[in-house]
């Protein structure tokens, strides 16, 4: 924890600041320890300290990791104990919120919003960090063998998507809580996958349905993400054609990782072997992402991106093909970038008929 509070400092000074203050839950466990309804307050001789309601402490002093722990009212309580705490401090915060930064900005004239110190500081994992994405990625690749045990012809996605969230909960692994679904996870047959972000139905599996399972769920705080596409059946001699297509792509994605490399380097790979094939109009979103704390956070694994992959970066790589009323296809992977990229899924990338 020492160590992640001082890396927070380091990039705080890069943007003049002395102290951070955290109103995001990501940002507060990564500073903390804690998960929940409070305020995270890091001043430069390292003091950590958690502005907390009532509802909070108990939880906040049990999780808190070399925290001290104060008490205030919910909303403006908490503020009016921050800004007693850092008025005279040059603060950078992640608040998002326009009215509290017009309230904090009255008392505390050196405040800046920026996310920076604290991404900047989350994007290299650590080894408990790493450690625990492993443990993430091999729940869903368990999770990947139920499906071809539990997946059929009649089942609704729906189902699907119980029994693999009842055997997820089990193992405390959880959902995301992601803003932009309804659903924990995605489970897309037939035209349904053509949607890379489709919402699970009640449509009922057939036979010759390609089935989009995208399983992204949080385990100890940290998301692992991988996505296998499953035949019903003989499939069409379009989507077996598709299919390799995406599996040589996804092949060639993963190849080129290492660190030093652009970011952007390995949407090329990825893309340029789809265009190559004819099917570059299909490929509709961006090759990767960041993992951590948040489904999607930094690096962009994407064309316009300008970042270049560093050792012990956690991305993914996932290539896809969509067409739209037919079919969709993704391949995807959590991984490590090494030298050696350490791939955290095992399941096969070969298409699984069931």
């Amino acid at each position: 924890m020492n160590i992640r509070r001082k890396n927070l400092l380091k990039y705080a000074q890069q943007i003049d600041c002395d102290t951070l203050v955290t109103f995001e839950p990501e940002n507060l466990f990564y500073m903390t320890g804690f998960w929940g309804e409070a305020i995270g307050l890091l001043e430069k001789n390292g003091k950590t300290t958690i502005i907390a309601p009532e509802l909070e402490v108990g939880r906040a002093k049990d999780e808190s990791v070399d925290c001290n722990v104060i008490t205030a009212e919910r909303g403006e309580g908490l503020i009016t104990s921050l800004i007693k705490k850092i008025k005279k401090n040059r603060v950078c915060t992640d608040c998002q919120n326009y009215s509290i930064m017009m309230s904090l900005k009255k008392s505390i004239p050196k405040i800046k919003s920026s996310t920076d110190p604290f991404y900047n500081a989350r994007i290299i994992k650590d080894e408990k960090e790493i450690q625990i994405l492993k443990k993430a990625s091999k729940i869903i690749d368990e999770m990947f063998q139920i499906c071809t045990k539990k997946m059929k012809i009649g089942q609704k996605e729906s189902e699907l998507q119980t029994i693999l969230m009842t055997y997820a909960m089990e193992q405390e692994m959880f959902d995301t809580g992601y803003k932009s679904t309804l659903n924990p996870l995605i489970i897309a047959g037939g035209p349904n996958g053509a949607l890379p972000h489709a919402q699970v139905t009640n449509r009922k599996f057939k036979k010759g349905d390609l089935v989009v399972t995208d399983l992204t769920l949080r385990y100890k705080g940290y998301v692992s993400d991988a996505t296998r596409t499953f035949a019903i059946g003989k499939i069409s001699s379009q989507a077996n054609e598709a299919y390799e297509i995406v599996k040589e792509s996804q092949r060639l994605g993963l190849k080129a990782v290492r660190p030093n490399i652009d970011c952007k380097d390995i949407d090329f790979a990825c893309r340029k072997y789809i265009d190559d094939q004819n099917y570059g109009k299909y490929f509709i979103h961006s090759t990767g992402h960041g993992i951590g704390l948040e489904v999607h956070e930094l690096p962009t694994v994407s064309y316009r991106s300008n970042t270049k992959l560093k050792e012990n970066m956690a991305i993914t790589v996932e290539p896809g093909i969509y067409i739209e009323n037919k079919f969709g296809i993704r391949i995807e992977d959590s991984l490590i970038v090494k030298d050696r990229p350490i791939i955290m899924h095992k399941f096969t990338k070969d298409l699984v008929t069931i």
